[in-house]
């Protein structure tokens, strides 16, 4: 498909919203309206009015969407906000109704839809104004606002637990035994880098130190820790052991709410290795199968069985993890709905204080040419996620957190589950973007919060191991600005 823009550059406005209803569709801009399917977005403003009108042609048949709204007298930021939502909205309004059924999301693109929803009660709606808006404004369905509005309630409450000090450390290994077919984080495996992770963990405790150090001298209390990868329990069990030291040596942990390593794949789980955990004071741990049937397993690159998954959990479980997390994921090759339906059966047989259930975010470009395995692919994840939410409300399990990802299969989302009490504090905190995380490793992501105004200010480390290495003489400098910020980006 091609697009063009007429009188407007918001390109990423329009590639965002046009993927988001035709996924398979490979958009190319366009200097001038071509033959075939293509959509023409153009955006006027008269007396005051901005009016954005989209023209969609699709398998010869042609629609139109138009949206206007008052924009004289906004602040330039205001009137971009205003306008980007008309671009989008006139897209949504040409092609919504020539799909065979509308999107569950209706016109939000957004990974973090509760934090729309919990800025629509901070600005004074109720809650049921809040989901009427939802449904009337951005036409999600009545389930997926309902998921929403419970997330917004989960993050509203654990934010009356943040106070202005307060912050939470993720800290990342990116090493793993293989690569999953679908994975999309930054990792390497250890028959590539086995290597690097020594010289990796170097660096990583040199910033674990001058991290703790720009923490004290900012007076800041770390209230959540998040090991995450890779897999972090690619390392052994020496070297577990050293991280968690030199993490404990540097901060202090009196405040800590809740300490999360991910095991994640059970082939590197070792009743030593969850005994170092343990030992650390790690509270959570997660033990992630994505899948119980071995056909399935093999079919993405895991290197364990389901049977490895039992016998992982019951040793977690057996040196005193009382939070045990879950993953699976919904749109795995060779998966269908009854055997994605068996996985959440067992899991929930096990009683894991969390489960997550994932949706396959399909890299771009890839299984993406042929409709009909796509429609097919969308019909399945739909019925897998349609079986795992009424299984799980009736194995006890609530939602607390869910978030969207680019090129989700069947554009669902992903949501955790727990049992009453067992919220993931790090996972909220960071998807709702509700205090300062600072991120420690390859590929961390610090960001720093002002509460006040939702202003948010971001610090990249290094991507990849190497070029991590590299950097260890710089990796504090971003820190620095995070905790330690001028009065021009405001204060935390």
């Amino acid at each position: 498909m091609t697009y063009t823009l007429e009188g407007h550059t918001l390109k990423h406005a329009v590639e965002e919203m046009l993927l988001h209803l035709l996924p398979t569709a490979a958009l190319t801009r366009a200097d001038a309206p071509g033959e075939g399917d293509c959509c023409r977005s153009g955006l006027t403003e008269r007396d005051g009015i901005a009016t954005a009108r989209a023209v969609v042609q699709l398998d010869g048949v042609q629609r139109t969407g138009a949206r206007s709204a008052p924009v004289a007298g906004l602040a330039p930021v205001a009137r971009k906000r205003v306008v980007t939502e008309l671009v989008r909205m006139s897209i949504y309004d040409a092609v919504a109704p020539t799909l065979a059924r509308p999107p569950v999301w209706g016109s939000l693109t957004g990974v973090r839809p509760a934090k729309l929803a919990r800025g629509l009660l901070e600005r004074g709606m109720s809650r049921g104004e809040a989901a009427q808006h939802l449904r009337e404004h951005f036409f999600v369905s009545p389930a997926r606002t309902a998921l929403t509005m419970r997330a917004a309630a989960t993050a509203m409450a654990l934010d009356r637990q943040i106070g202005p000090d307060d912050i939470s450390l993720y800290v990342g290994i990116p090493f793993c035994p293989s690569r999953c077919y679908y994975c999309s984080f930054v990792s390497s495996t250890t028959a590539q880098s086995a290597q690097l992770i020594e010289p990796y963990l170097d660096a990583l405790c040199r910033e674990i130190r001058e991290t703790a150090a720009l923490v004290r001298e900012a007076g800041k209390r770390v209230q959540s820790v998040y090991i995450g990868g890779g897999t972090p329990t690619t390392l052994d069990a020496r070297q577990l052991a050293r991280l968690l030291d030199a993490l404990q040596a540097g901060f202090s942990f009196s405040g800590l709410l809740e300490y999360t390593v991910e095991a994640g794949r059970p082939d590197t789980i070792t009743p030593e290795k969850l005994r170092v955990l343990r030992a650390a004071g790690v509270d959570r741990v997660s033990i992630n199968p994505q899948s119980m049937d071995d056909a399935v397993l093999a079919a993405i690159g895991r290197g364990h069985t389901a049977a490895d998954v039992l016998r992982s959990y019951e040793q977690a479980r057996a040196v005193g993890f009382a939070a045990i997390n879950m993953d699976v994921i919904a749109g795995l090759n060779g998966d269908t709905a009854d055997t994605f339906a068996r996985t959440v059966d067992t899991l929930t047989g096990l009683t894991p204080e969390n489960i997550t259930v994932h949706t396959l975010a399909i890299k771009r470009g890839a299984d993406l040419t042929d409709k009909g395995a796509a429609a097919a692919r969308y019909e399945t994840v739909r019925a897998m996620l349609e079986y795992a939410a009424p299984a799980l409300q009736n194995a006890g399990y609530g939602p607390y957190y869910l978030y969207r990802q680019k090129f989700m299969a069947g554009g669902f989302e992903n949501v955790g589950w727990c049992v009453p009490g067992a919220e993931c504090f790090y996972n909220v905190a960071m998807m709702e973007e509700l205090q300062t995380i600072l991120s420690l490793g390859a590929g961390g992501v610090s960001k720093r919060v002002v509460r006040e105004s939702g202003w948010i200010e971001r610090a990249n480390n290094p991507k990849y191991p190497r070029e991590y290495i590299a950097a260890a003489d710089r990796l504090a400098v971003g820190k620095r600005r995070i905790l330690c910020p001028t009065q021009e980006g405001g204060t935390l």
